[in-house]
């Protein structure tokens, strides 16, 4: 099987090229290969490639920045997936692509699943939402009507979407059936992803820990660690062609504050032996965050109930995933 993996030097993608090397034919394209915010050198040069799965891991992530930078963020978290699944439609390849737990308003309180409706309150989030659909219509559209397909963003709506104007039916009941079943791109929503080759939060945590005496993290805001080894692990039941596309949660099992999590990682470094200076966590609170410009959900858990119908296996739980991760990269420090 040939994949292709885009965003490949980043923190998800850099991962899935390591574990993939050895049992598939792998080519990854990073920022220097493709620029996503060139929508038509994407084009050129992905369409010059041979693939049977494309795996999107690139994304514009920095969620401050992205509230200055919407048309940018909308442009690589939108735009840039669409022409994506346009690409391997035209292949008939399948499209993997990686989305977030900040299309959720947190107002709900309990683990989102697939279905629940999406209210994202950042920009980062109104983009990804609107890169998740595009990525489904653009499925569901005839090819001919794809070429000519955009996001409209005139009204400042980023649900609000332009298709062109040629005029095609739409789809009786059972054509929309159809097309369910026969869906093949697949939006992965993944949440507070952690892992070796990029910094993240808990890093960041034991980086200063290692230096100060008191570190402090927010208590009252809460989602799940996912470490990429096991979204790395995970992905491949979901390569072939015939394995049912649409929207798909994976993170670890359990929820937790920042808090707990940064105290975890400290109480795992202790066990194994891992120099730090701080012991506990302090809290603070989503309201002390006075730097912050975009708004992030208070509780964005996501239920990983469907992957585990769908394929039998559970996730571990985030802290034996935490664990597990300072075991392999912080031993050897």
């Amino acid at each position: 099987m040939k994949i292709v993996i885009v965003g490949a030097g980043g923190r998800l993608g850099s991962a899935l090229m390591r574990e993939y090397r050895e049992r598939f034919d792998v080519t990854g394209v990073n920022r220097a290969h493709v620029d996503l915010s060139n929508l038509d050198e994407m084009r050129e040069k992905l369409r010059a490639k041979n693939f049977d799965v494309l795996i999107n891991a690139a994304a514009f992530t920095n969620v401050d920045l992205c509230e200055t930078q919407r048309d940018q963020a909308f442009l690589i978290n939108a735009e840039a997936p669409r022409v994506l699944a346009e690409i391997c439609r035209n292949k008939n390849a399948k499209l993997i692509h990686f989305s977030t737990d900040y299309v959720f308003d947190g107002e709900k309180r309990r683990p989102y699943v697939e279905s629940d409706s999406a209210n994202p309150i950042s920009v980062y989030g109104e983009s990804k939402r609107a890169g998740e659909q595009l990525i489904l219509q653009t499925e569901d559209q005839p090819a001919s009507r794809l070429e000519g397909s955009r996001l409209d963003q005139s009204a400042g709506s980023p649900g609000s979407f332009d298709l062109g104007s040629s005029a095609v039916a739409a789809p009786d009941a059972e054509g929309a059936a159809r097309l369910r079943r026969a869906r093949r791109h697949l939006v992965v929503r993944v949440s507070w992803v952690f892992g070796p080759d990029r910094p993240s939060f808990i890093d960041g945590i034991i980086k200063r820990a290692q230096k100060n005496e008191k570190v402090d993290a927010i208590a009252d805001k809460f989602s799940t660690p996912t470490y990429t080894l096991d979204i790395a692990e995970m992905l491949p039941r979901f390569f072939e062609p015939d394995v049912e596309g649409g929207i798909l949660h994976f993170a670890s099992a359990g929820e937790c504050s920042w808090q707990e999590y940064a105290q975890w990682a400290l109480d795992c470094c202790q066990r194994f032996g891992v120099s730090v200076k701080a012991r506990t966590v302090g809290a603070l609170k989503l309201k002390d965050m006075k730097n912050w410009i975009a708004r992030r959900p208070a509780y964005s858990v996501l239920s990983s109930a469907k992957y585990t119908g769908l394929t039998g296996a559970s996730p571990r739980t985030w802290r034996d995933a935490v664990a597990d991760y300072i075991r392999r990269s912080y031993l050897r420090k």
